[in-house]
């Protein structure tokens, strides 16, 4: 299964559920269009392939650390913090790392 095969089955599992935007929908810009928001808040998204979420920063840290995956830079040079590149042989399940973005962004306001 393709990346965006991926990203397609996590969207439609989420989907329906209060607050969720799927990709493609609302505003546009800032990381593009394939991107999950939740209450308006980017939570995931597909970037070069690879699913990228927003979690706090010790989480981040932990999987870095782990080799799972690297912090997301979004063309800009600078590793961002909170945002986190899921490595593709990585084995972590997406709809567990998604749910774990959910809740930081719906505690963090």
């Amino acid at each position: 299964m393709t990346s965006e095969e991926r990203f397609d089955l996590l969207a439609g599992e989420l989907e329906g559920r209060p607050g969720i935007s799927p990709p493609g929908s609302g505003r546009r810009g800032g990381f593009g269009s394939a991107t999950l928001r939740c209450d308006n808040k980017i939570f995931a998204m597909l970037a070069g392939g690879r699913l990228v979420v927003k979690l706090p920063k010790s989480r981040v840290d932990d999987l870095v650390a782990a080799g799972e995956g690297v912090r997301f830079e979004g063309n800009k040079g600078t590793p961002m913090r909170e945002w986190f590149s899921l490595d593709p042989g990585s084995e972590l399940p997406w709809p567990a790392l998604a749910e774990e973005a959910i809740d930081h962004v719906t505690s963090s306001t």
